[in-house]
């Protein structure tokens, strides 16, 4: 996630970092190249463009606007949902802290925190299709052969819950209270595999890449002889905004990859695992991530 301070002028004008200009840069030469192209075939041949209307282009850009807003709307909220969801977690974790302080051993408390934030490690190495063995591995024991190792945590954390309720170290409403929390936590894991595996219907984003593209290339048809050689110009400039709308659309549909504008999913990690090292009695804490030339990962 891009983090820095509102950029001046001449930051908007030449700030890469975050930008999508990068991405789309062939892209909109390879138009811009043909509208030059287009041009120049006008200029010795007008009589080929004399008969071009530009009103079919503005009926079509209009809608191709409105059309990329939903579809761009629809992303973020995505976005959105993923760092709601992410907030959520950060509740859930720091709520079990304070309900774990009830108990007297300190070792068993230590054991079941570092079991939680072995949770969040998996959850977000899930989201990522990375090992989640490996992620989870360093901070409690790991079930080989469970098909989702962050659920098989939280279910591991439950028998230990119950147990110490049947113990009698902990009452039966701080049992409840401590199972709520872990509904919670299942619950975010849950919407947030729900947001990455579910993406936008393909059919809307293959309609919407097919007529940017026919847009852009049939564009300087109709601005080749009322505008002359400033067609390539604004070509250009209408490229780069649907290009790069379709590609920040692209980035926001999955928001737990490694873009530089998905959320910063090891920077909260790392905030929990502070959190939790820090309240089972750890002072040697890793320090919090801060972001590397504007970006927070």
């Amino acid at each position: 996630m891009i983090v820095r301070p509102k950029p001046n002028l001449l930051g908007i004008l030449f700030s890469l970092k975050g930008s999508i200009a990068k991405r789309i840069a062939l892209r909109s030469l390879m138009v811009t190249l043909l509208a030059s192209v287009i041009v120049l075939v006008e200029t010795l041949h007008p009589a080929y463009f004399s008969k071009v209307n530009a009103t079919p282009f503005t009926l079509l850009g209009l809608s191709l606007s409105i059309f990329m807003s939903f579809r761009n709307n629809a992303c973020y909220d995505r976005w959105w949902e993923g760092r709601k969801q992410l907030g959520q977690m950060v509740i859930e974790v720091r709520s079990l802290i304070r309900e774990t302080q009830v108990l007297g051993d300190t070792a068993v408390r230590a054991s079941l925190l570092r079991g939680v934030c072995g949770f969040a490690h998996g959850l977000v190495a899930r989201l990522r299709h990375e090992d989640e063995a490996r992620a989870i591995s360093p901070w409690t024991a790991v079930q080989a052969n469970h098909p989702n190792l962050p659920d098989s945590v939280l279910q591991t954390l439950g028998a230990r819950f119950s147990s110490l309720a049947e113990q009698g170290v902990i009452s039966d409403w701080r049992y409840t209270q401590l199972e709520t929390r872990l509904v919670g936590l299942s619950q975010v894991q849950a919407s947030c595999e729900r947001i990455k595996s579910t993406p936008l219907p393909f059919p809307y984003t293959l309609l919407l890449h097919r007529t940017i593209y026919l847009f852009c290339i049939l564009l300087p048809f109709a601005m080749a002889e009322p505008l002359g050689w400033l067609t390539p110009v604004f070509t250009a400039i209408v490229s780069y905004t649907f290009f790069g709308l379709d590609e920040i659309g692209g980035d926001l549909e999955d928001p737990f990859g490694f873009d530089e504008n998905d959320l910063p999913c090891n920077a909260i990690v790392r905030t929990l695992e502070r959190e939790i090292l820090a309240a089972v009695g750890e002072s040697d804490l890793p320090p919090a991530l801060e972001p590397v030339e504007y970006v927070l990962t």
